[in-house]
């Protein structure tokens, strides 16, 4: 089976482990996700089947929106309710004073990966260091914070909806936000609601995908490649230009009636097939293919 399908990620499982189920619901081979979600995390997670996992790397970094709940006055190890705790603190904040907080952390920031993250680290992940009670200094980096809003706050825990940069953590946002306040703070639940330009009504559950599995439906919900490279303009290549394209040639820019830039397409063959991405070279008038798409590979 080749395509994206959009799974929402229960509670409990990693983001490795979601994928492997689903493979195996969908009896293909070869399946990768986009963007690791916590085991505490649900939501939305975008998983390549087929000969789609060879674009994995090509999806662009696109905007992401979370909904999160977090606790004031405890600091985890891992920043949210499932580590161990490391320090309590009183709350003594007012919903004015938290909102205003939150204000200071719109827009660009400099934010501290977590030492509990996929992160590497001279080629080990951040995560496997913090198993081992080992803790490195991390960079920060820019993140950008572009939507941020709290509510139902009840004196000690609150709710945020958040719309974000790629690579933004939601639980180092939290911890920056109860260091601000001067009363810590960690995450006790997490929802991502987008990611990718998928949107978690677009998203089903494991139960819905066997259902669909059983009812013999579940092809319409397997969407086509070129859907989740959107944001790389489309080119269509006349029938030869196609077929030296699918073997790998290079083709000639001038025989192509477009205006190009150095940039990635998406290439496709007159009758609308996806053919694969292709890389412009204005410099040696070239559309060099940079990744070949086959359905039945």
């Amino acid at each position: 089976m080749t395509g994206v399908i959009c799974l929402d990620k229960p509670e409990g499982i990693s983001s490795f482990f979601a994928v492997k189920k689903v493979s195996r619901l969908l009896d293909t081979k070869k399946a990768g996700h986009t963007g690791t979600l916590d085991p505490m995390a649900t939501g939305v997670l975008v998983i390549m089947l087929g000969s789609c996992t060879r674009f994995i790397d090509f999806l662009p970094e696109s905007e992401k929106s979370y909904t999160a709940r977090v606790m004031l006055g405890k600091n985890t190890d891992t920043l949210d309710i499932t580590g161990d705790i490391l320090e309590e603190k009183d709350v003594n904040v007012t919903e004015d004073e938290l909102k205003k907080t939150a204000e200071k952390f719109l827009g660009d920031i400099l934010q501290v990966p977590p030492m509990y993250s996929a992160l590497r680290k001279d080629g080990v992940r951040l995560y496997d260091l913090a198993r081992q009670g080992v803790e490195v200094e991390r960079e920060p980096r820019k993140v950008q914070i572009k939507e941020l809003k709290i509510y139902d706050f009840d004196g000690s825990s609150f709710s945020m909806d958040v719309t974000c940069s790629a690579g933004t953590y939601i639980r180092s946002l939290a911890f920056d936000i109860g260091e601000s306040l001067g009363t810590g703070a960690c995450l006790t639940s997490l929802r991502r609601t987008a990611s990718n330009g998928f949107s978690i009504d677009k998203s089903l559950t494991l139960e819905e995908i066997e259902k669909h599995l059983e009812n013999e439906d579940i092809e319409k919900y397997i969407l086509p490649i070129e859907n989740a490279l959107k944001s790389y303009e489309a080119v269509t290549v006349s029938e030869a230009q196609g077929k030296r394209f699918r073997n790998g040639g290079e083709l000639d820019l001038n025989r192509i009636h477009k205006d190009f830039c150095n940039s990635l397409y998406r290439i496709f063959a007159p009758d609308g097939s996806f053919l694969g991405l292709g890389e412009a070279d204005t410099e040696n008038n070239s559309l060099k293919p940079k990744r070949v798409f086959s359905a039945n590979e």
